[in-house]
Formats: structure tokens, sequence, C-alpha cells
């Protein structure tokens, strides 16, 4: 585990070094309060701090009150040092923000004990960051697909709609139904659809922009929020999402099959759309086009239908 030990007294610094990399610790040395806050603002942050009160530029109790203001996960456990041995410093140097504190000379063996009881509250926050992580998970995403689920693809509708009515900028929903796809279960059983349906979505997620949200609307439906697209883009974008689908035979357990998708698509500029529900009737619209014209084909939503 990464360590940061910020002290300015060359003697207690080459200490600190030796001692901590001897427990198996990363040791991270800075020499004043200006070190220590830059090596706790990079990108993988040391989740231990040995600070020293008194250092040049920061002192340890402002790079505490800043650390805390800050307000970054994961949560770094800081430690104290100081000379000062007076009640009141000790309660301003908890109140900005350190989770403990040793007084110089510093036992090593209190030292290390101090630093097992912050490494332990420092993985249980980690244990808690996972499973709040896993909860979030659970309750956006699909189980089966790993897609977002209904509620969060229209909650990412809902917010790109009014970004993009905000900016002036287009937005396209595409809707994705699987063809005959009650065949597959029928044929092989829901096991291969089940297989069928999570290579669909992986398929679908390797197409789209790193950007664009794909969402499990039900059952063999799907939503793509494409920002930023108008209909020429969309129309390239339900493409090459149709031509995914279609490219290659499904395989799994008890055989392989081949499946295609059709796709209605609208973009927000053509029309006044009006809402996200608006929306989604009229890719609905223009998917029952595609389908009837032969499926695993794409149509645009018409200008009759934008204007009903």
């Amino acid at each position: 585990m990464k360590i940061l030990a910020a002290e300015d007294n060359p003697v207690f610094q080459s200490m600190l070094r030796s001692m901590l990399t001897k427990w198996g610790y990363e040791v991270i040395l800075a020499g004043d309060g200006n070190q220590a806050w830059s090596a706790l603002q990079a990108e993988c942050p040391p989740r231990l701090a040995i600070l020293d009160w008194m250092m040049p530029g920061l002192d340890g109790v402002e790079v505490c009150r800043r650390l805390r203001a800050a307000n970054r996960e994961p949560y770094v456990y800081v430690l104290l040092l100081t000379a000062r041995t007076d009640s009141q410093d000790l309660v301003e140097g908890m109140e900005a923000g350190a989770d403990d504190y040793l007084t110089k000379p510093f036992n090593a063996t209190e030292l290390r004990a101090r630093l097992r009881a912050g490494r332990r509250i420092v993985e249980l926050q980690e244990e808690l960051m996972l499973a709040r992580e896993a909860l979030r998970q659970q309750a956006t995403h699909d189980g089966l697909t790993g897609l977002l689920n209904r509620s969060a693809i229209m909650e990412v509708l809902h917010n790109e709609l009014a970004r993009s009515q905000r900016g002036g900028q287009p937005l396209s929903l595409l809707m994705i139904d699987l063809d005959h796809f009650k065949l597959v279960n029928d044929e092989f059983g829901h096991l291969a659809g089940d297989a069928v349906l999570r290579e669909a979505s992986a398929r679908m997620r390797a197409v789209v922009r790193r950007y664009d949200s794909v969402g499990r609307y039900g059952g063999e439906e799907f939503l793509v929020v494409l920002p930023g697209c108008d209909s020429r883009a969309a129309a390239a974008e339900a493409e090459r999402l149709r031509q995914s689908l279609s490219s290659t035979p499904f395989i799994f357990v008890n055989g392989t099959c081949a499946l295609t998708g059709s796709i209605g698509y609208v973009c927000s500029t053509d029309a006044p759309i009006g809402d996200a529900d608006n929306l989604i009737r009229l890719a609905d619209d223009a998917l029952y086009e595609a389908k009837n014209h032969g499926r695993n084909q794409s149509a645009s939503a018409r200008t009759e239908m934008i204007v009903q």
C-alpha cells in the first residue's frame, strides 16, 4: 500500500523511509507541505499519509483541511506528527481532518500499530465502496446483458434530450428489435436465448461510441441514445449496428443461429419532437416500418409520423 511521508527534517525523513519500507509500504516522500499536497492530488494517491505539523509551505494541518474539503475518494487516512502536546493544539489538528496523531519523538512500535489501525480503516472503506458500486450496478444495469436497464436508459434519454434542447444540438434515438427472436427460444431453449441476448448486447456495445448509451428496453428490444447525431449520422450508426448483429452467426452450447435486427431511428431536430416519450413513440413507429418492409433493415421516422 502507498504511504506518504511528509517531513522536512532530513533525519526524520530518512528514518521514516527506512521503517516504512521495512514494514512493506510503498513510500512517497515529501519535503514540504506543497509537495505533500501535490502527491495527494495525484491520479492514484497514497491511501495513508504521515504529515508533519510544521513544514515549509503548507503545514500539516492546512494539508488536512484541503484534503477533507476536496472530499475525494478513495479516503486518505492521515496521521499527524507533532511536537506539540497542548490539548488545544491537538484538537485543532483533529478538527482539521487528521484521523490520528503521534507526538515527537515517537516510538516505532507505536507508529506501526497506529498505521495498522489506519490500514484496516482504509481497507474497510474500500470494501464499502465496492459494495456501493455493486449496488449501483444492480440498480442501473440489466442483470442478463449488462446493459443499462429500462429505467436507467430512460433517465439517460431524458437528460440528454434536455441537454440537446438547451444547447441546440441534435440527439438521435434508435430502437432495435432482434428479428424472430422467439424462434431461438422455441428451437434451442431459453438458455440459448439468454446467450444470444448477451452476445447481441456485447456486439452493440462494441459498435457505439464511448459516450453513446445502450439499454435493454424490454425483452429483445433495445434503445440507443446518440448525443450530437443528426439523421445522417444516426442512419450510419444504425447500419453499423445492424451489420454487427447479422455479420456472423451466434454460437451457443447446443447450436448456432443466424440472427438479424430491425432498427427504427429518429432525430430530435427533424421537427418539434417534444418530450422523451414522443421520441420513443416515433422510433417505435419507425421500427415497425422496418419490420413491415422485410426486417433486417433500418427506417427513419417519416415526416407524417412526426407531424401527427
